[in-house]
């Protein structure tokens, strides 16, 4: 039975401008690829530390 409820990224968007729609939209990619960037890095950090702690 499906819901009536309306789709709240559709009512986000519609009360948005084309524009704010678009500065929104490409922060959140900004956040995202700072995100996997730092999640890199700490895993590379961690390896090396990992790597010195079995050979020294």
């Amino acid at each position: 039975m499906p819901s009536n409820l309306p789709n709240l990224r559709r009512l986000f968007v519609e009360a948005r401008t084309d524009a704010e729609e678009s500065a929104y939209s490409r922060n959140a990619f900004y956040n995202l690829v700072l995100f996997m960037s730092s999640v890199a890095v700490f895993s590379l950090a961690a390896q090396r530390m990992s790597e010195n702690r079995i050979t020294g």
